[in-house]
């Protein structure tokens, strides 16, 4: 392994959207700071994410003082909506967890989405993450919590273990549909100078002045088939994964973190392996 450091540092402000990339974050214990305070809920109550509905790869959010968002997409006006004030929440439910949100308090945010949609759908905000959503009791550590992503605060990848996946994909039969980009996974922290797939046996990592555990492999979902450009959806990685990367029945990319305290996190920052 070479000299490791964080190439680079993304965020998702609303769940589902594309990735929003940044020179510095500052991670708080339940994640990123911005990440995936918001998200898309049906008339149902159930999360939106880009697994039923690609078309939210085309959609971006940019964080704003406070808290708030401002939503862009081709074609749209864009629209800034601020963190909601009143206290009264609905139960969200994301994927198996059930989560207290409050809706964003101005019907423009929902009709706005619903029209990049087609479809209603209402935009909801995590006022409290330190409380409302506990990480998988099954790889947690007691009082650590999550936002609003799959199931952990910190997602980690490393450049050549996508670089050795674009191989694998090169060598196969949907060889056109490569080299993928590392946005197909949305990670939060893009790591360079390790080896390819050094990130298995990782149990602690230093990234600047954080240390975060390692909890567990990223299993991957049909949304890394979707081109965050055009939202397109292919074979690929999937397709490869499931012959090279199949973990405990997960196909494997990336490593889900936890952070052991807070702090800020840049890019150039080292990567310190800890054990």
């Amino acid at each position: 392994m070479g000299y490791a450091r964080l190439q680079s540092i993304h965020v998702h402000p609303v769940k589902a959207f594309r990735s929003l990339p940044l020179r510095e974050a500052v991670v708080e214990p339940w994640g990123p700071a911005g990440d995936r305070r918001w998200m898309l809920i049906d008339d149902g109550g159930k999360v939106v994410t880009q697994r039923g509905r690609p078309r939210l790869a085309l959609a971006a959010a940019e964080l704003l003082p406070g808290g708030g968002v401002r939503l862009s997409a081709p074609g749209m006006p864009p629209l800034a909506v601020p963190v909601p004030r009143t206290v009264g929440t609905l139960t969200a439910q994301l994927f198996r967890d059930k989560v207290e949100v409050l809706p964003a308090e101005d019907e423009a945010a929902h009709a706005w989405c619903s029209a990049l949609l087609g479809t209603g759908v209402r935009l909801v905000h995590l006022d409290d993450p330190a409380t409302r959503r506990p990480v998988d009791p099954r790889y947690a550590l007691a009082g650590e919590t999550v936002s609003l992503a799959d199931g952990f605060p910190l997602l980690l990848t490393t450049t050549a273990s996508l670089d050795a996946l674009n191989s694998l994909i090169s060598r196969g039969e949907h060889a056109d549909e490569g080299p993928l980009p590392m946005n197909r996974f949305r990670p939060n922290l893009v790591v360079s100078g390790t080896d390819a797939w050094a990130e298995d046996g990782w149990s602690r990592v230093a990234v600047g002045e954080v240390v975060l555990r390692v909890a567990k492999p990223s299993g991957r979902c049909v949304v890394t088939t979707t081109d965050q450009g055009t939202a397109d959806r292919g074979s690929e990685p999937l397709h490869s994964l499931g012959r090279h990367r199949r973990i405990d029945g997960k196909l494997v990319f990336g490593q889900n973190l936890v952070p052991l305290g807070r702090g800020t996190v840049r890019v150039g920052d080292p990567v310190r392996i800890i054990d």
